[in-house]
């Protein structure tokens, strides 16, 4: 558990600490967009098959490092394992997206939300944790993660995805103490969640926000970033002699980098929407930053990608402190070799805006 790290660029670059070029790992690097990926699924049955059995989250995993020379590795989870473990009836239903078969939406469905217990009900995530790093044997940092209250929220009150959350907008306005209620039963459950992933073997953590951006500036404050903050407050920063980086992502939250800046994190993800020059402007050296090529960027060819890789560190500029990465996920028909030129872009272009750092 406690091997040397021969590649910690990742938890340096998260703490703003020199590196001789820039770390590089994909928001979800193990997908559909893999064979060896899609052949695992269809050994284990369904998604939530391989998500609840920690020897295939364990291979899924791994497979990305396998192919690429990536810098992290991703517990390959899913953002709903606490309403799973609270029983709201999770279901994955093929084309259609995650299903709550329980959504809560009044008084007595929030009344009957518990914090699962990690050590029981989310064994199975803590139990690939400690798989996975053994596995890893030191080759690269894992990193934990978790969905934002707001986020997992607003599976839980709509009943999966939505294009105009409804229910949950409505519970802003019209019953927003209930709602504050179930999002704190989501908070608490998060920071116990996290750290469990933390004492089982991550060695950094990540926040995904990823509907934040359908609030409005005041109702984010309040209903989502307020709730990232406690996480981040509550959660264990030193393991293994070392500090344990978090990092809060809200895909469309550039117009609250600042705020964010302010929450308590390493670092921030940044979404391809916003300049990494302006990030870097705006949060005023204050956190890390990771990102922000545009997932789309990947369908274009080889060369193209370089340009745009040349772009994403052009715009962070000379200095530490970022890490490279997708502004959000890397999308299922995506060519493996085009995800393979970005990770080798990185690796060429990169070293210039280090100067000085010893390997």
């Amino acid at each position: 558990m406690t091997a040397a790290l021969a590649n910690d660029l990742l938890l340096r670059a998260l703490l703003r600490q020199p590196t001789e070029r820039t770390p590089v790992w994909m928001m979800r690097q193990a997908g559909r967009y893999l064979p060896e990926y899609r052949a695992t699924r269809a050994r284990a049955g369904s998604f939530l098959a391989m998500c609840t059995n920690p020897q295939y989250a364990c291979e899924v995993t791994l497979q990305p490092l396998d192919r690429f020379p990536l810098d992290a590795a991703i517990l390959f989870s899913d953002i709903l394992t606490i309403p799973h473990a609270m029983e709201l009836g999770l279901e994955f239903e093929a084309g259609e997206g995650p299903k709550i078969r329980r959504p809560v939406r009044s008084t007595a469905d929030v009344d009957a939300l518990f914090v699962p217990d990690p050590s029981r009900e989310l064994r199975y995530v803590v139990d690939a944790v400690s798989l996975i790093r053994r596995e890893l044997g030191g080759r690269v940092p894992l990193i934990g993660f978790a969905g934002s209250p707001w986020t997992v929220g607003t599976y839980m009150v709509e009943g999966g995805s939505s294009k105009n959350f409804a229910h949950i907008k409505g519970m802003i306005y019209d019953a927003p103490g209930l709602l504050h209620r179930m999002l704190d039963v989501v908070t608490r459950a998060t920071i116990d969640y996290l750290n469990a992933q933390v004492e089982a073997g991550a060695q950094a953590v990540m926040v995904f926000d990823t509907w934040g951006g359908a609030l409005s500036p005041a109702r984010y404050r309040e209903f989502s970033l307020n709730y990232m903050a406690r996480i981040v407050e509550g959660l264990t920063r030193e393991r293994e002699g070392r500090r344990v980086p978090v990092v809060l992502f809200t895909k469309g939250g550039g117009a609250w980098l600042d705020r964010m800046a302010d929450a308590g994190a390493d670092a921030l993800g940044v979404d391809w929407t916003t300049d990494l020059a302006e990030a870097r402007r705006i949060t005023g050296g204050r956190v890390a930053l990771q990102g922000n090529l545009d997932p789309c960027v990947l369908y274009g060819s080889p060369e193209v990608i370089r340009e745009e890789v040349a772009r994403v560190l052009e715009s962070y500029g000379p200095g530490h402190g970022h890490v490279f990465n997708l502004g959000h996920g890397i999308h299922p028909d995506v060519k493996p070799e085009h995800a393979g030129a970005m990770v080798a872009a990185v690796h060429e272009l990169s070293p210039q805006y280090h100067p000085g750092s010893e390997s």
